[in-house]
């Protein structure tokens, strides 16, 4: 590492959040250590080190983390989810293996180097909106904590404590919906959406909307993320602070379904209530046929989806009729600490559509 370069760990780097994370700080010119189990993407390769180790294996981390040095910053994009996702957001075992993976990270590193700052991720589940409609609009980050078991309380206390005796300064990130070109996630709507697309075009059938009853929501273009962990990681505003982050803009799944049909280049027809956990898994057949005729990564359909199709029908609210109070945030606080970036949530899904393709994880595009 030359004199001035600045080193940061991040975690979970195969991850939605990671690797924007990654691609962001390579950017921007800083040394950037990998932590993930996955091995990285190619483009990324020489460009980063890569520290492969599973996070709640204690005694791997201790080696592969007390052995590291000169690392001045770390961000924290590590998740682990219970197969079916949904239900274990409530579980105890799911918070304290999300606990303990964090603390495997951070103990023996803290201890072999002079952490500055730290980021963490968390989301709207902070105000509850996993627990039932009483999030109030819009959700701020000065209100008390929501009653309710999380681990991202464990995390948030946790490093309050490390932070309070080692002196590092820390920030706090809550965005909205997710969406990218990383296979395999917990939580990545567009994979799920995608796959659909190309199944339904395969069987000759039009991009039929298969959700319910349109609810507004937010979204976060990972790459407003990327550069939101830059500007936190030295900026005084961002010390101490918890904010929350979206694109700008508002938008309903109904209302962006022509947005991604035209980048499709396919018709969307008559709406039809379906559960994208349950049609996916059942043409799988049909998947492994796309991928052998375009030539596409040999990825297996439950790999390649992750959780993802589990959380994508929650936010489709397929086959759900009642209307209900979207989770909207206040982004005014993160502007006003002077961070305003900002993204068009239909350039965020054609984007991250056709990166799809060119990565040659979906299908190829109409020109």
């Amino acid at each position: 590492m030359s004199a001035g370069t600045k080193r940061v760990l991040i975690a979970g780097a195969t991850g939605l959040v990671g690797d924007a994370a990654v691609r962001a700080f390579v950017d921007s010119g800083w040394d950037v250590i990998a932590v993930s189990r996955r091995p990285l993407d190619e483009d990324l390769e020489g460009r980063v080190r890569h520290v492969c180790v599973d996070l709640t294996d204690r005694d791997a981390c201790r080696v592969a983390f007390g052995e590291l040095h000169g690392v001045t910053h770390v961000v924290y994009a590590a998740l682990y989810e219970k197969p079916g996702l949904i239900a274990g957001w409530r579980e105890q075992d799911q918070m304290d293996t999300n606990l303990a993976m964090l603390a495997n990270l951070f103990d023996p590193l803290s201890s072999a180097n002079p952490i500055a700052h730290m980021t963490l991720l968390q989301g709207t589940k902070a105000y509850g909106a996993h627990t039932g409609p009483r999030v109030l609009l819009p959700a701020r980050e000065d209100m008390p904590r929501d009653p309710h078991e999380n681990f991202y309380w464990l995390h948030e206390d946790y490093i309050r404590e490390k932070a309070g005796h080692d002196g590092f300064s820390w920030t706090i990130f809550r965005p909205q919906i997710v969406m990218g070109a990383v296979w395999g996630a917990a939580m990545n709507p567009l994979i799920p959406i995608q796959a659909y697309a190309a199944i339904r075009r395969e069987l000759g059938q039009g991009f039929a909307f298969p959700g319910g009853v349109p609810m507004v929501s937010e979204m976060a273009d990972p790459r407003l993320l990327g550069a939101a962990f830059v500007w936190a990681a030295d900026a005084p505003e961002a010390a101490f602070e918890t904010f929350n982050i979206t694109n700008g803009d508002v938008f309903s799944w109904a209302t962006m379904w022509p947005v991604l049909a035209e980048v499709y280049g396919m018709e969307t027809g008559p709406d039809e209530a379906c559960r994208l956990a349950e049609f996916l898994p059942a043409h799988r057949e049909v998947w492994d046929r796309i991928v052998a005729r375009h030539g596409l990564r040999p990825i297996a359909l439950e790999r390649l989806l992750g959780q993802s199709h589990h959380y994508v029908d929650r936010l489709l609210r397929a086959g759900n009729e009642t209307v209900t109070l979207p989770v909207l945030v206040s982004t005014i606080k993160l502007r006003q600490a002077g961070f305003g970036a900002c993204y068009d949530s239909r350039d965020t899904l054609r984007h991250w559509t056709r990166e799809l393709a060119r990565r040659k994880v979906m299908p190829p595009l109409p020109a």
